[in-house]
């Protein structure tokens, strides 16, 4: 919400979350892609509110895997799993594996009934032998950014947004979204 926020401040929006909408419970990720996902989730809340809405997904692809966990990572270790019971599994299938190489990506995704803007970020690293750092969640203690010599669970909230998957996908969503309201 945070990291939201601070993208999309100038856009002299109001942002609210979920939280002020109990009767939206957890939305269905049943896409088979990032985008799909993103886009489900943002034309649900923007059909149930009637308000503009962003929604966006994350997955972990690592290449040794051909791209797993992917649109999984998640439910990577199965339904109603901890973070630590897919870094597990993760680790587990990386065994042995030389070729370390992954990346985080998120796809967003802005809906207001009429149009629908799709943004994507995308940070490469490297999957640890073992969990390093207690910050973050989800594969942060195991996702290694060479440039910054450190998972993304060593660094803190901010420093993350700053170079997070996340992050560059919001900031190419606000840009999308003031040349959109701009050309109106």
């Amino acid at each position: 919400m945070q990291e939201m926020q601070s993208v999309v401040q100038d856009l002299d929006a109001d942002i609210l979350t979920l939280e002020e909408f109990p009767e939206i419970t957890d939305i269905p990720e049943t896409g088979e892609t990032l985008q799909e996902n993103a886009l489900i989730k943002a034309r649900l809340v923007n059909e149930f509110t009637g308000f503009p809405a962003i929604g966006d997904d994350t997955g972990l692809e690592v290449m040794a895997l051909d791209g797993a966990p992917g649109v999984y990572s998640a439910r990577y270790a199965g339904e109603n799993v901890t973070y630590m019971d897919n870094v597990k599994k993760l680790l587990s299938e990386m065994s042995g594996i030389e070729n370390r190489q992954a990346c985080f990506r998120t796809a967003t995704a802005f809906v207001n009934g009429k149009e629908e803007i799709l943004a994507e970020g995308k940070v490469e690293g490297m999957i640890t032998l073992e969990p390093k750092g207690s910050l973050g969640f989800g594969y942060d203690p195991v996702f290694f950014i060479p440039k910054m010599n450190c998972t993304f669970a060593e660094l803190s909230a901010e420093e993350k947004n700053k170079i997070s998957h996340r992050g560059i996908a919001l900031q190419k969503l606000s840009k999308l979204l003031h040349a959109y309201r701009g050309a109106k």
